[in-house]
């Protein structure tokens, strides 16, 4: 039985892989002409190609099957957190994330905002690294880093939340959404949100939640209510 191997190609059409992933097809898996590979496009199909060159710096192949894939959850799920200062915990957060599955990834600069600035170059090729990993048909969209006043005056259908820590009787994300409705869900720096974030997100109509009585950081909270968005979906 051969291994199944998968690569990332956002223009399948073209009949040549990235260049990265060229290399990694050619040069460390010694793959050659008539070889089969399977594609991931990021945006819901599989392919099913067969590499028709094989060089130093190329790889091309011809479609043989296209394998449109069903969609794993019912709503748009959209994740929006402080960056950590040790962007290490970012990075395992947004593999993490890209596993269990989510649609959409904004980074806010707050008030406590530790980091200000994000790569989001490095960032994207965690997201497709675990996109092949655990095999998932759509890529998330990452957004630019935004200013948290810009961010919750976007335009968002479905659910809006934020989750801090400033009140102890806050109802449970978990309880409040939705099964088949897009959601929003904020979760703050490591100095969480200010109060006056909080009331700014409230009067924009954000509903503020709680994630249980641990107190998490920041990217272990962004996780949960990851997991939850997608248990609720499934």
């Amino acid at each position: 039985m051969k291994e199944v191997r998968f690569f990332y190609t956002p223009e399948p059409q073209t009949g040549l892989l990235p260049e990265e992933e060229a290399a990694h097809a050619v040069r460390v898996l010694r793959m050659i002409e008539g070889d089969e590979l399977f594609l991931m496009d990021g945006r819901g199909t599989f392919y099913r190609a067969e590499i028709t060159e094989a060089s130093k710096h190329r790889c091309g192949y011809r479609i043989v099957e296209t394998m449109p894939q069903l969609r794993q959850w019912k709503a748009h799920l959209h994740l929006a957190m402080g960056a950590t200062k040790n962007m290490d915990r970012t990075e395992w957060f947004a593999e993490k994330a890209t596993e269990i599955g989510f649609d959409e990834l904004t980074f806010l600069d707050c008030r406590f905002s530790e980091r200000r600035i994000v790569k989001n170059e490095r960032i994207e090729k965690i997201m497709v690294a675990a996109m092949k990993q655990s095999r998932k048909a759509e890529l998330p969209h990452l957004n630019a880093m935004m200013p948290f006043s810009e961010f919750i005056k976007r335009p968002f259908s479905g659910q809006k939340f934020i989750c801090h820590c400033y009140e102890d009787n806050l109802p449970l994300l978990k309880d409040q959404l939705v099964s088949g409705e897009d959601a929003v869900v904020m979760i703050g720096p490591e100095g969480d949100f200010s109060i006056d974030e909080v009331q700014e997100a409230e009067a924009a109509g954000f509903r503020s939640v709680s994630l249980g009585k641990s107190r998490l950081r920041t990217e272990t909270a962004a996780l949960v209510a990851v997991h939850l968005m997608q248990l609720m979906n499934q």
